[in-house]
């Protein structure tokens, strides 16, 4: 936090009940999204895997883009010029 954040002062204290309000709304949809899952069958379980899952192939895409952008580099070309060689999209 900003020290800014941290002085006692009203402003401050709106903005942080402010946030608070919009935390529990958030934690309150994602218990809904999760009570929509279970209801459609799925498992705790099965939700988990599917997020640690996720988080691997995000952390596998992340170093991807990390090797293309060191390739675009040392050849001196934009990363976007790689894709083509790669048969990759714009949107990957």
């Amino acid at each position: 936090p900003s020290p800014r954040s941290c002085q006692p002062n009203g402003d401050s204290e709106e903005a942080l009940q402010y946030e608070i309000e919009e935390l529990k709304q958030k934690d309150l949809a994602l218990d809904q999204e999760i009570a929509q899952f279970l209801s459609e069958g799925y498992s705790l379980e099965e939700l988990e895997k599917h997020i640690s899952l996720l988080h691997e192939y995000n952390d596998i895409k992340d170093a991807g883009q990390m090797l293309l952008g060191k390739l675009a580099v040392i050849r001196g070309v934009t990363t976007k010029q790689l894709y083509p060689e790669y048969d990759l999209e714009l949107s990957d």
